[in-house]
C-alpha cells in the first residue's frame, strides 16, 4: 500500500530541531533505573499501540515497513531485532521485510534500495556505521518514502532525510560509566592511585562506539590519576573482544580497569582474564565494565566476573510504530527520542531485577 503524502504532511513530520546528544552534561549518577521518564510512560505507548491495532484492522490495510538491520553480532541486537518482529505484524496492522545486513554497509544501502523498488511506505534503519548515506537517502526521499533511524545514527548534511532517530544518548551512557567507576575506585580507597585502563571498542565509526568513547574521554579529562593504556576495536562481539583482550594482556602486565563497549565483548574478555590466570570482578584483580545491559551480563555479574553494565535499551519497535502512526495521521514527531536508560551493578538485587528483565 503506497502512501501518497501531502506537502503539508511532509513539512509537518519534518518539524522540530535536532537535538545534540554529545553536548549535554550527564545526569546526576543514582545507584538505581530511573522512574522518571522523559518521555511517555510504558502504558501510554502500549494503549496508542492498542489503539493503532484496533484502526488497521478496520481498515483492512498493512502497512509495510522495510527494516535493514545492522545484523545479528549481540545479544542486544537479537533483542533490538525481536522488538521490531514482534511489534511489526499483521495482526497489528503491519507487513515488516526484515534484511539482515550482516554487519557491512554495502548491505544496507541494497537492502534500502531494494525496499524503494518494492515500494514499502516507511524504510527504517540501524545503520552500520555513521557515514556514507547521502545517495541513497536522497533516492528514498525523491520516491516519497520517509526514513526513520534506529539505534545508530548518521552523519548527514540535510536532516530532512530522515523523520526520527530512537535510540540511547551513547555520549552520557560512557560518562555514566566513568562517574559510576569514579565512585567505585573513591569507595574502595583507590580514588587517587594511578589506575590503568583498556578499552575494547565497538565497531569503529558507529554510533555507540562514537558516543561511549567520547563519553569516557570526558571523565578522563577529570582524572588525571587515569591512564589510558590502549583501544582496540571488538567489533562488538564475544569472539573479537576476547582476542583483543588476549592481546592486551599479553602487552599490559598491570591492568586495572577493561572498559568493553558492549556485553559480548566484556564476556569474551572475561574468558581472556580467566585463562590467563588473572581474576575480575569484585573480588577479582581487574574491574570489567560494559554497556548493554542484556540478561547475560547479570549473569556475569551474579557469578562474581562483572562489576557493571550501563543500559543501552533495544526494545525499539513500539516506538518506531508510534511514530510511523503519527505520520499517518500527518502529525508532526520530535526529530531525536531517546529511550530510557539506567545502569547496574554488583551492589544491587540483580537476581530480582532479572525476574522481570525482557531482555
Amino acid at each position: 500500500m503506497k502512501k501518497q503524502l501531502t506537502a503539508i504532511a511532509l513539512t509537518a513530520a519534518m518539524v522540530g530541531s535536532l537535538t545534540a546528544c554529545g553536548g549535554s552534561k550527564p545526569a546526576e549518577t543514582t545507584a538505581a533505573p530511573k522512574e522518571e521518564a522523559k518521555t511517555e510512560a510504558p502504558a501510554e505507548t502500549e494503549a496508542k499501540a492498542e489503539e493503532s491495532k484496533e484502526e488497521a484492522a478496520a481498515s483492512g490495510d498493512l502497512i509495510t515497513v522495510g527494516y535493514a538491520q545492522v545484523g545479528a553480532e549481540s545479544d542486544w541486537r537479537t533483542a533490538n531485532t525481536e522488538s521490531f518482529k514482534s511489534t511489526f505484524t499483521e495482526e497489528n496492522g503491519y507487513k515488516l521485510i526484515f534484511d539482515d545486513a550482516q554487519q557491512k554497509q554495502e548491505n544496507q544501502i541494497k537492502a534500502i534500495r531494494s525496499f524503494i523498488q518494492q515500494e514499502v511506505d516507511y524504510i527504517v534503519v540501524a545503520p552500520v556505521v555513521e557515514t556514507g548515506w547521502e545517495t541513497v537517502l536522497e533516492e528514498a526521499k525523491e520516491a516519497g518514502i520517509p526514513v526513520i533511524l534506529s539505534d545508530r545514527q548518521m552523519q548527514l548534511s540535510d536532516d530532512s532525510l530522515y523523520e526520527a532517530w530512537v535510540g540511547g544518548n551513547f555520549v552520557k551512557e560512557g560518562e555514566t560509566c566513568g562517574d559510576w567507576l569514579a565512585k567505585y575506585l573513591e569507595d574502595q580507597g583507590r580514588g587517587e592511585e594511578e589506575i590503568n585502563m583498556v578499552t575494547i571498542q565497538g565497531t569503529i565509526g558507529a554510533s555507540a562506539q562514537v558516543g561511549r568513547t567520547e563519553g569516557m574521554d570526558n571523565k578522563l579529562k577529570e582524572h588525571s590519576n587515569w591512564k589510558m593504556l590502549d583501544r582496540q576495536s571488538g567489533e562488538f562481539t564475544q569472539a573479537k573482544g576476547q582476542e583483543v583482550m588476549e592481546s592486551f594482556l599479553k602487552s599490559y602486565p598491570d591492568i586495572d580497569v577493561v572498559i568493553c563497549e558492549n556485553d559480548n565483548e566484556a564476556f569474551g574478555a572475561i574468558d581472556a582474564i580467566h585463562a590467563a590466570g588473572k581474576t575480575c570482578g569484585p573480588e577479582g584483580d581487574i574491574i570489567v565494565v560494559s554497556f548493554d545491559s542484556v540478561k547475560a551480563a547479570f549473569e556475569s555479574m551474579i557469578k562474581g566476573d562483572l562489576n557493571a553494565t550501563f543500559e543501552c535499551n533495544p526494545l525499539h519497535g513500539p516506538r518506531v510504530a508510534e511514530i510511523i502512526q503519527k505520520l499517518e495521521k500527518g502529525e508532526s514527531v520530535e526529530k531525536i527520542q531517546y529511550v530510557d536508560e539506567a545502569y547496574f551493578d554488583t551492589s544491587m538485587d540483580l537476581e530480582n531485577i532479572l525476574k522481570d528483565r525482557a531482555y
